[in-house]
Formats: C-alpha cells, structure tokens, sequence
C-alpha cells in the first residue's frame, strides 16, 4: 500500500482525550514469523521518550495473554490462518479503538498466503503424511486434538476478517514507519507515513 493510500483521518477522538496521559498499547502475532516484532525492538532509544505517552499492555513483551483494560492502539502483525487467529484478531478490535496491520501477513497475507494455491489436504499431506522426515516404519498421522486450533482453508489478511485503521507495509515494516505512526496517534496527529518509509520487501 503507498503511503497516499494509508489512511490520513485525524487520530481517533478517544486518542485526543488521552493524549495528556498516558494511553494502553497492545501488541499481537498471527501467522508470522515474528519479525515485526523485532521491527518494535529496532526503535532502541527511540522508544524511551515514547513511554512516557504510552503503557504497553498486552504484548510479548509482557507475556499478557489477553487484553483486560480498553486499549487506545493495537497492532497485529501476522495473517489469519486458524480459528485462533480469527477469535484473537476480533477480540483486538473489539478492545482497541484504533487498529493497525503490521508488515507484509498482516495487509496481504505475507508467505504464509502462499498455501492459498494450493487446497489444504495437499498441503497437510505434503507436512505430514509424505514428509521426507517422517518416522520409517512409523505410520503417519495428520495431528488432531482439541488443543490445536483448527486451521483455516485459506490464510487471510487481517482487513479481511474485521476492520483495520491503519497499514504499516514492510517485511518487516522499518522502525523509523512504526515510531512515526505511533508518534502521529499518540499526539492525536492525522497518521502520515512517508513515502520514504514505506517498502515492500
């Protein structure tokens, strides 16, 4: 998505009337590999001034498994690929006022999406049933317990299940896009990501 596409609306009114304290950031992962998360870490010093404006609430940092106060910013990095993945990303949206896709899963899918040719029982055996590394001699079994989420036919991009605010691209996106979204909110500024920062690779 080019930086004139994302959404350039001022910052939600809940972020205006919270802009004076300190507002509640949440933080999750889908199906992803994580990076976007280091993309948090890559801000390094950045991010000091930045938590005297903002309480990171639920996230991994944390180890906070679900969001128990209203939360002004949520950011999911990741798509949808089980019915975990769709009961997290609803309770997100459902506590977040403000919700943003992070990196390349998220707005589109990313690599996991690349299953989406393929039907899911290909894919399944292709894992599990003619893997080079299964047992010899072992027969093998497709995993199925109640404990495992169900996993979707198709992997999704998160706009596609609820309704997301705002598109930080990227693979992962850079640190320098995430503080200047989170600095444009935080302020209750209308988001305007730079060109210069935005990538797709």
């Amino acid at each position: 998505m080019r930086s004139d596409q994302l959404p350039a609306t001022p910052a939600d009114p809940a972020l205006s009337v919270a802009r004076d304290g300190k507002i509640k950031v949440a933080m999750i992962g889908l199906c992803g590999c994580w990076g976007c998360t280091l993309s948090f870490l890559d801000m390094d010093e950045r991010i000091l001034p930045l938590l005297t404006k903002v309480t990171i609430h639920r996230s991994s940092l944390t180890d906070i498994k679900r969001i128990t106060e209203r939360c002004a910013i949520g950011f999911v990095e990741g798509g949808v690929a089980n019915e975990e993945n769709i009961e997290t990303l609803r309770h997100f949206r459902d506590n977040c006022d403000v919700l943003i896709s992070v990196g390349a899963c998220a707005i589109w899918g990313g690599v996991p999406a690349m299953r989406n040719v393929f039907e899911l029982k290909d894919c399944l055996a292709e894992a599990y049933l003619d893997s080079p590394t299964a047992v010899p001699g072992a027969e093998p079994v497709i995993p199925s317990h109640p404990d495992i989420p169900l996993i979707t036919t198709k992997v999704y991009p998160c706009h596609e299940v609820v309704k997301m605010d705002y598109f930080i691209p990227g693979c992962p996106p850079d640190a320098d896009a995430i503080v200047a979204v989170l600095d444009d909110l935080i302020h209750g500024r209308p988001v305007t990501l730079p060109r210069s920062l935005n990538h797709y690779d």
